[in-house]
């Protein structure tokens, strides 16, 4: 959520000193052969995850800097078009146009979506900003929450529902009007939220300065997560924003990523700069997310350096001109290493290459007679431009609504075909897609899977 009247931040996070960290039970890492890819959505592909970026819908017209978005990134974070001061500047008043842009744009060149951000103490209308009393505010929040959602259902694959919600050095929540009027449980109700109004995105916590083990601040975020999932609070991901001084990483940043997902969600690097772009610490800090099971992607804050909000700095992977830079290799490479992302507490064994495919089904929300569910399928034989996916019920849910994916029934059997813009499927290259239904006696996840034709394992 980088703006340039915030570049004051860098100086800090240039200043960051990391200590070494190493805990018991760290992950062992598991190499696999590196799978030769020309572009960084191609290669993060090879091992189920994704590489993307921010994009400003006023720069779709420039033709070197689509032309690279287009080649290069598998997923899209819009850099302001989602922010309530765009999207509500009055109350009530809803204004989704830029965004739409940037989501057609990416639906139109088989790219997914991030969606960001929800909730923000920054780029706040001040109708917000000057609310005082707790039940409009509260109102206010989950009405922005759902409608916002809502418009966009069924194509985003993960929300920054809260964003840096805590103080810098610190393990307490920052002051905000969210904060001050209504508490610590405000961060709670937004999740809940989210999940009733897009039961099949994935929601995410995302901060900046976070990626130290031993910083205050990352054991406050820490701390909340863990607490949410003992608590059944829907969370499903943490955003590392990792706006990195030339030294790259702080030398526990794996340490950080392992002990998050080991809480049982997804970590995600999500708004990648680093100052001057040395590729040693770009190649370290893509080794520390690929080295993570549950590291499902890295999105870099910008395209080419003259897009970066820290654009002095020279920080991302394209100059300004739009030529690759030594770091873009470093990337490349680096991407190739590491463990296959599994969605699991533990690194997943590299595929055995003889074909097949898996699938992870997910209950994401249930209630009396209805669920919601999403479905990611990975192909581990050759390639295929398109895509069907078949199983049956064993208790006799009916399929009621579905999204990114054309969804038919017959009886207890289901069959899911590939939308426009997501048929194509390289070996290890995912897919997922939701869908919600009803049940009367039971809702059993199905278990036999078949991805055109062939056999899927489940997990």
């Amino acid at each position: 959520m980088r703006t340039v009247a915030r570049l004051h931040r860098v100086w800090a996070l240039v200043s960051v000193v990391s200590a070494a960290a190493t805990v018991a039970g760290a992950a062992l890492l598991v190499p696999r052969p590196a799978q030769a890819a020309s572009t960084l959505g191609a290669q993060a592909a090879t091992s189920g995850r994704y590489f993307g970026t921010a994009v400003a819908a006023g720069r779709l017209g420039d033709s070197t800097y689509s032309t690279i978005l287009d080649r290069e990134f598998n997923m899209i974070t819009p850099e302001n078009e989602m922010k309530w001061d765009t999207t509500e500047p009055s109350r009530g008043s809803f204004n989704f146009g830029p965004a739409d842009q940037i989501v057609n744009h990416a639906q139109a060149h088989g790219q997914r979506m991030r969606g960001h951000t929800l909730v923000w103490y920054q780029q706040l209308p001040g109708w917000v900003s000057s609310i005082g009393d707790a039940n409009t505010l509260r109102s206010v929040m989950d009405n922005h929450i759902t409608t916002e959602m809502t418009h966009f259902k069924g194509k985003i694959y993960a929300w920054d529902v809260v964003n840096e919600a805590f103080a810098d050095g610190s393990s307490q929540h920052r002051s905000s009007v969210f904060q001050n009027v209504l508490g610590n449980g405000f961060i709670e109700e937004a999740f809940r939220t989210a999940r009733a109004a897009d039961p099949s995105a994935k929601l995410c916590y995302n901060d900046y300065n976070i990626e130290n083990w031993s910083d205050a601040k990352t054991q406050g975020v820490f701390a909340m997560v863990k607490d949410f999932k003992a608590r059944g609070v829907p969370i499903d991901c943490v955003g590392f924003q990792s706006h990195f001084g030339s030294g790259g990483p702080p030398a526990s940043f794996q340490t950080t990523l392992q002990n998050f997902a080991a809480l049982g969600v997804d970590v995600q690097l999500t708004e990648l700069d680093i100052a001057q772009a040395p590729a040693t610490a770009y190649s370290n800090t893509v080794k520390d997310c690929v080295n993570v099971s549950r590291c499902a992607g890295i999105t870099v804050w910008g395209i080419r350096d003259s897009d970066s909000w820290r654009s002095g700095d020279n920080p991302l992977l394209f100059d300004g001109n739009g030529n690759k830079k030594a770091a873009y290799d470093a990337v490349l490479s680096a991407l190739g290493g590491g463990v296959p992302y599994g969605g699991g507490d533990s690194p997943t064994p590299p595929p055995s290459g003889d074909g097949g495919c898996s699938v992870k089904y997910t209950i994401s929300s249930q209630w009396t007679g209805g669920f919601g569910a999403n479905v990611e399928v990975s192909n581990l034989g050759d390639p295929v431009s398109s895509w069907t996916l078949t199983w049956s019920f064993g208790a006799g849910q009916q399929v009621t609504q579905a999204w990114n994916a054309t969804v038919t029934q017959s009886g207890s059997n289901v069959t899911a075909k590939n939308v426009s813009y997501n048929g194509s499927l390289p070996t290890n290259g995912s897919t997922s897609f939701g869908f919600n239904g009803s049940w009367n006696s039971g809702n059993p996840a199905p278990t036999n899977f078949a991805l055109n034709g062939t056999a899927c394992t489940t997990g």
